[in-house]
Order: structure tokens, then C-alpha cells, then sequence
């Protein structure tokens, strides 16, 4: 039964989601438990990595918009 405004709230999608959980709870606890595993300065070169990551992505994603938008028009 759908309540109105809440469709995620089917006992299908609840039982989905329950049943994703269970399958991913496994894979996410032995990631997290590799990383307190891991020296300081590899966490810290990931963490970098991530950072450098994150900031191609932002400035290939601004020179994607300007592309799209085109030259501005004086009005």
C-alpha cells in the first residue's frame, strides 16, 4: 500500500532496500575496516588524490557549461 507523498514507503521498496543492505553490509565493513588498517600517510595520499580528483571534475564540468552556453549578448 502507497501512502500519498511517500511512495518509497511501499513494503516493497522497504524490503528491497533491507535485502540491498544485508548483501552491501558485508562489502562495506571489510572497506572500512582495510582503511583503519592503512598508515597514516597512505590515508592522507588518498585523501589528496581525492581532493585532485574532485577539483578536475568540478573545472571539466565549468568548462562544460560555459561550451553550452555560448558568448553572453549585450542586451
Amino acid at each position: 500500500m502507497r501512502r500519498a507523498g511517500r511512495p518509497w514507503a511501499s513494503r516493497a521498496g522497504l524490503a528491497r532496500a533491507a535485502s540491498g543492505a544485508r548483501r552491501t553490509w558485508p562489502v562495506i565493513l571489510m572497506a572500512w575496516e582495510r582503511w583503519q588498517a592503512l598508515p597514516e600517510a597512505d590515508k592522507e595520499r588518498y585523501r589528496r588524490q581525492a581532493r585532485e580528483y574532485a577539483a578536475r571534475g568540478r573545472s571539466a564540468l565549468e568548462q562544460s557549461r560555459s561550451r553550452r552556453r555560448g558568448p553572453r549578448r549585450p542586451l
